[in-house]
């Protein structure tokens, strides 16, 4: 990763341009062609540097709810809990965590009666019975930008 890299990094974590050609304006910040800035970012994606790139909206502000969930998996179960997990849309983050409760994920929906109608899907789908509902009561929004 050079300084060109790290400055793309810097733009699209706060300034991601919102307009037509976005790569083109990130290029003419940086000082390269808008080719060259998708080249990079394909290439920082495939190095795992870069996750994603898209838009965090604010569920509640949409008409939605959301919940964190917690799972007793067991470790043999865990890879199939997570891929029948990650089938519902509304689940934006899934992970593994070092305690009885192992697997985490949020859900977000028009509705706490779907997240729980989910929940009770998922428990029929993979046999894991011990799957804690957390609805959001206050939202926290924790920006995370890392200058490189």
């Amino acid at each position: 990763m050079d300084d060109i890299d790290k400055k793309i990094l810097n733009i699209i974590q706060l300034n991601f341009p919102v307009i037509e050609r976005p790569y083109e304006a990130i290029g003419k910040d940086v000082g390269i062609s808008e080719d060259d800035v998708i080249e990079r970012i394909g290439n920082l994606k495939k190095e795992g540097i870069i996750r994603r790139i898209g838009a965090t909206y604010d569920p509640r502000k949409l008409g939605f709810v959301s919940s964190l969930c917690a799972a007793r998996v067991p470790p043999e179960d865990i890879d199939r809990f997570v891929e029948v997990v990650n089938s519902y849309p509304g689940v934006t983050h899934n992970y593994e965590r070092d305690h009885d409760y192992n697997v985490w994920f949020t859900f977000i929906a028009e509705s706490m009666e779907d997240i729980e109608r989910s929940i009770k899907e998922v428990i029929d789908k993979t046999g894991i019975t011990d799957i804690r509902n957390l609805p959001a009561t206050r939202f926290f929004k924790i920006r995370v930008n890392f200058t490189m």
